[in-house]
């Protein structure tokens, strides 16, 4: 019997290059509260928290009714935003080829974000990749990145351990929640945290592309020679 295994990849900086729209919905979001102007460099920092934590640490002196002002107005501007003809969340080089690759080696694939389910749900449309990901975890139904729950749920949806299972993403808090799940942990080097980070979160391996990706999981989930 062939042994499911499951890649679970978070989606902004991971799968596609998303900071633009962030930076310029967040920007709009305080404009709206009249809270200035986020640096842009810290709100890419926060990028994979769920929203409401990330507004925490981009606002920690502010109290948590106006952290959730911050989201909602954040959420307006990000809707606004995809209505817009050119508006564009690209896939990074090589993604849909992996996906393929996974696909056709046997794995399942899914996704843990700190997105909200609609936003997932346009983005796949936007890419012609609805229908790919068995399980989809996201900050509606779990707490925020890096606690293990999404994780643990995309386990209990397919049935698998946690030595079946590798968490792909491009954060410390990717890396930190694939630890606390006792998952596998792949990061990539093209997305908001730096190598260093990534690997004292616990990244087993961080790659440059994704060329090489599942001889990678292969080898953390000793399949193959």
């Amino acid at each position: 019997m062939t042994r499911l295994r499951l890649a679970v990849f978070d989606v902004d900086g991971t799968l596609v290059d998303s900071q633009h729209n962030i930076v310029s919905a967040m920007t709009e979001a305080w404009g709206s509260l009249n809270l200035g102007m986020p640096r842009p460099d810290q709100v890419r920092r926060i990028i994979g928290l769920s929203l409401v934590e990330a507004c925490g640490v981009l606002l920690p002196w502010a109290p948590p009714a106006l952290h959730r002002s911050v989201a909602n107005a954040y959420k307006d501007a990000f809707r606004a935003m995809r209505l817009l003809p050119d508006t564009m969340e690209p896939l990074f080089p090589g993604v849909r080829e992996a996906l393929d690759m996974l696909e056709g080696d046997g794995w399942l694939l899914g996704i843990a974000t700190g997105k909200s389910r609609r936003g997932v749900d346009a983005l796949l449309d936007e890419h012609d990749l609805t229908g790919r990901f068995v399980t989809i975890q996201t900050a509606d139904d779990n707490p925020s990145k890096p606690d293990p729950s999404m994780l643990k749920r995309a386990a209990g949806d397919c049935g698998l351990d946690p030595c079946d299972i590798v968490m792909i993403g491009d954060t410390a808090y990717d890396m930190a929640m694939a630890a606390a799940a006792r998952t596998g942990a792949v990061g990539v080097s093209w997305g908001y945290h730096s190598l260093d980070e990534l690997h004292k979160a616990g990244a087993q391996v961080v790659l440059d592309t994704f060329d090489n990706l599942t001889e990678v999981l292969d080898a953390l989930t000793g399949v193959g020679g």
